[in-house]
């Protein structure tokens, strides 16, 4: 499997800040360290990886990153999958305070929940999205795309 996604970033007070997807679901909602995500989703080889970060940021975040030219961060395995991820200039995005109170837009996983209860549910990829310091981010990200965050901080500076 293979996933892209953008990476936003801008100058804050405390340096550095990026922002990150909290998963939504079930197995997420209690949970706070590694649970956090960059923007992203499943492509196919009809589609260029940055065609489906930008593609994806707009599903999952609700509405079009900003424009920019974004700088390949490279691939990291996440799990099964391999993430292909891209930094872009997020200054000025304010379009993330919307995630939380989506309904019907935005990407949405179903599932059966309570597992073998036989009932679907319907959750969405993201429930909610934040600007991090780097440090901070750390904590939060998913593991596997911990060298995410360092490849941008090597890039943009700390």
């Amino acid at each position: 499997m293979t996933s892209a996604g953008l990476l936003l970033y801008r100058s804050g007070t405390d340096g550095v800040e990026v922002l990150l997807g909290h998963m939504g679901g079930p197995f997420w909602a209690r949970k706070d360290a590694h649970a956090w995500s960059v923007p992203k989703g499943e492509h196919g080889p009809e589609e260029t990886p940055l065609d489906a970060a930008r593609r994806e940021f707009t599903e999952e975040i609700g509405v079009p990153p900003p424009d920019g030219d974004p700088v390949d961060l490279g691939s990291v395995r996440q799990s099964r999958k391999v993430v292909t991820a891209f930094a872009l200039d997020g200054s000025g995005f304010t379009g993330a305070e919307g995630v939380a109170a989506r309904t019907d837009d935005g990407s949405w996983v179903e599932l059966e929940w309570p597992p073998r209860s036989g009932r679907t549910v319907r959750f969405p990829e993201i429930d909610r999205a934040e600007w991090f310091d780097l440090a901070t981010a750390r904590e939060k990200i998913v593991k596997g795309q911990l060298p995410l965050l360092n490849r941008l901080e090597a890039l943009v500076g700390g």
